[in-house]
């Protein structure tokens, strides 16, 4: 049978800026309860007292995250750049020997962006604005999905360990979103870790964790 503690324990957990920042010890308990108090009842199926709510958030033990501010000085140099075109398309038969075709013809031209990642159903390349006319002609047989254009990227060094390291990417998101900047997309590897935004976020975005990595 569902008690109230697991009810509120639930809510919380599918929120993890507010789970956040009861490990802080910043929001009063209080005004929470009333806050959450509709929500509870809704799931409870019946009038439940905020003092209940307020015992259910006592006994709540948030998960602190292992990554912190100090942490961001360990983050390593961060590359800008404009100029990107994202181009989505659905992958086929032929998917794999067009990839191999658009490496093939660009791999003498110096200085040119290209990026790509897929999954069972799309193939998505990020790529110098340049590139347009080649990805529009190897891939003219192509189911297109979407393509948007005027990206940019901002690509960070992770530090040593960094897939051990528990909370670096929601520290990250939680940044950007708490300014009120949208990620168009994201692709990782082991070492570097590159965000895609819009034109009009890139130097916000890039003030931001310029900021928080030198108070870190």
């Amino acid at each position: 049978m569902k008690t109230i503690s697991t009810c509120v324990h639930d809510i919380i957990r599918h929120q993890p800026f507010l789970d956040d920042a009861l490990a802080r010890n910043i929001i009063n308990f209080s005004s929470l309860a009333a806050d959450l108090q509709p929500q509870v009842e809704k799931e409870m199926r019946k009038p439940v007292k905020q003092g209940s709510i307020i015992m259910a958030l006592r006994r709540y033990s948030p998960k602190r995250s292992k990554f912190n501010t100090r942490d961001f000085q360990k983050l390593g140099d961060m590359i800008v750049r404009s100029g990107i075109t994202e181009f989505t398309y659905l992958n086929s038969k032929d998917t794999v020997a067009k990839k191999a075709q658009l490496l093939n013809a660009v791999k003498d031209k110096a200085g040119v962006y290209l990026n790509y990642s897929s999954n069972y159903q799309e193939s998505i390349f990020l790529v110098s604005t340049s590139l347009q006319p080649t990805i529009k002609e190897i891939f003219k047989d192509e189911k297109l999905v979407n393509i948007s254009d005027e990206l940019s990227s901002i690509t960070i060094a992770l530090p040593e360990q960094n897939t051990k390291t528990v909370g670096l990417y929601f520290y990250i998101f939680k940044l950007l979103a708490y300014e009120g900047i949208p990620v168009y997309e994201v692709i990782s590897t082991s070492n570097y870790f590159t965000l895609f935004l819009e034109q009009d976020y890139v130097n916000q975005a890039f003030m931001l964790m310029n900021e928080i990595k030198s108070r870190g």
